[in-house]
């Protein structure tokens, strides 16, 4: 099917085209392109024009480009754009201004991109819905993300992010959402803004793309909800609100957290709910309600959406759950591993060790004969000045008296490290190589282990050490 013509995509970006074509996807890069797709040659770490001729010899209908690359044929089917950012952006905006989709818009500073996933499978069974595969929430992801929206797609989930302030605005006006969804505001981000209200403020920004008559969904749990709440009132046609405060009209009564899953009751203006989340996380519990409420926005089936969200599982390395056998040859032995290593601040860390308390460790099959609750995590980044105190503050969560041992990556998380009682206390390194070395010792049958940090302190490391230590396993037995 034919997402751009290269008359179309000539139009939208006011390019200049080489030879006729048909795209049917866009691509930003050759390792992830497809047959077809038109290859968009964005300055990252590394120029995208040198990639041209791969893409093309890859099978690329076209390249936007800003120059004609070296080594690329006279013939060779090409958009010549002024900038491949702003040809991107223009696309993206082409792209929204054709589709008749009714579109949701997701920020937050904890949980956006789950949230956006829950939303992905649950309007996928109610209408042809478009959303990015990954986390491309930014300057470029948005834009991607709207120029590969189908023209015929009935719904759309956008996820945006920020880093500093400004950026949100643009991009919310860029989607220009019918909903426009805020999971929660935390301590991130905090090296760019003076105070949690600023990031508060930046959030809220969100609501300035919103379309006339727009709903804006906010979170009523928060000591900044009234600074959501006005921007919302100024801007939004109606406000609707989710969470566990008195007055919310999506209001979370209730959680019980199981082994594989979380039940949640809830209250839905007069309608009692009772719905399932399948993985483990009072957060996700949250998140699922404020779906819910985005569900009854768009005025959908909430009893499919329910079904649906009984059997939803997080993106990898967002709280994912998996068992790493360590022995074929004898049921048992094995640990549960929860890999949350993508993303972490204050209150995405609190809401990981939450889970990890009222996890269930296995006893009497490891050579320590009681199963143990253990975490290794690695540094939260960019929070700012106080990124000390804030690692150190996590050592005062009441989940940590559930949790028998803590492993501690790097410099900032040394200062939790220090603050431990010396009974959790476990190993301290200054890498993820250093401890990834010592992974498989860290560990034993029946163990409970949760690997957490900001994507930037490449825990992820020690993750990868725990399934090769599985698959070692596994061969040796094999």
């Amino acid at each position: 099917m034919t997402l751009w013509s290269a008359q179309e995509a000539a139009v939208a970006t006011g390019g200049r085209i080489t030879a006729d074509w048909q795209a049917s996807g866009v691509s930003i890069d050759t390792r992830t392109l497809r047959p077809g797709d038109l290859f968009v040659a964005l300055s990252a770490a590394r120029d995208g024009h040198e990639f041209v001729v791969q893409a093309l010899a890859r099978g690329a209908a076209a390249a936007m480009v800003s120059r004609i690359p070296e080594g690329v044929q006279p013939d060779a089917p090409l958009l010549i754009v002024e900038d491949v950012q702003a040809g991107l952006e223009a696309l993206g905006r082409a792209g929204r201004a054709r589709a008749r989709a009714q579109v949701v818009a997701v920020t937050g500073s904890v949980g956006k991109t789950s949230t956006k996933e829950m939303l992905r499978d649950v309007l996928a069974h109610q209408g042809r819905s478009h959303a990015a595969e990954a986390s491309y929430n930014n300057h470029w992801g948005v834009p991607l993300t709207l120029a590969r929206m189908p023209a015929d797609a009935e719904f759309a989930v956008i996820e945006i992010g920020m880093n500093h302030p400004g950026e949100i605005a643009p991009l919310a006006r860029m989607a220009r959402p019918h909903v426009a969804l805020i999971t929660t505001v935390a301590a991130a981000h905090l090296e760019a803004f003076e105070n949690i209200e600023g990031i508060a403020r930046e959030k809220a920004c969100i609501f300035e793309g919103l379309e006339p008559g727009g709903v804006a969904v906010i979170n009523a749990d928060l000591e900044v909800t009234p600074i959501l709440r006005a921007a919302a009132e100024r801007l939004a046609g109606r406000v609707i609100s989710f969470g566990a405060a008195p007055g919310a009209h999506h209001r979370l009564m209730k959680v019980e957290l199981h082994e594989r899953a979380t039940v949640g009751h809830a209250r839905a203006w007069r309608t009692p709910l009772v719905y399932k989340v399948g993985v483990p996380g009072r957060h996700f519990a949250l998140n699922a309600l404020a779906v819910l409420a985005v569900v009854r926005v768009l005025e959908l089936d909430r009893a499919v959406a329910m079904a649906d969200l009984a059997g939803w599982s997080p993106p990898a390395g967002r709280g994912t759950r998996e068992e790493l056998v360590l022995d074929l040859a004898n049921d048992g032995i094995s640990i549960d591993l929860i890999d949350d290593a993508f993303n972490a601040n204050p209150a995405s860390m609190a809401a990981a060790l939450e889970v990890l308390a009222a996890a269930r460790p296995r006893d009497g099959v490891g050579r320590v004969s009681r199963g143990r609750r253990i975490a290794i995590l690695g540094d939260m980044l960019e929070l700012g000045v106080r990124e000390q105190a804030l690692h150190a503050e996590l050592a005062t969560l009441p989940e940590i008296a559930a949790i028998d041992e803590i492993h501690c990556v790097g410099s900032r998380m040394r200062a939790l490290w220090e603050v431990l009682p010396e009974v959790r206390r476990g190993r301290w390194a200054e890498t993820p190589e250093a401890l990834a070395e010592q992974a498989h010792r860290l560990i034993d049958a029946g163990d409970v282990v949760l690997v957490k940090g900001s994507k930037g302190s490449r825990v992820s490391l020690v993750v990868e050490a725990l399934r090769r230590a599985a698959r070692s396993a596994e061969k040796g037995n094999g």
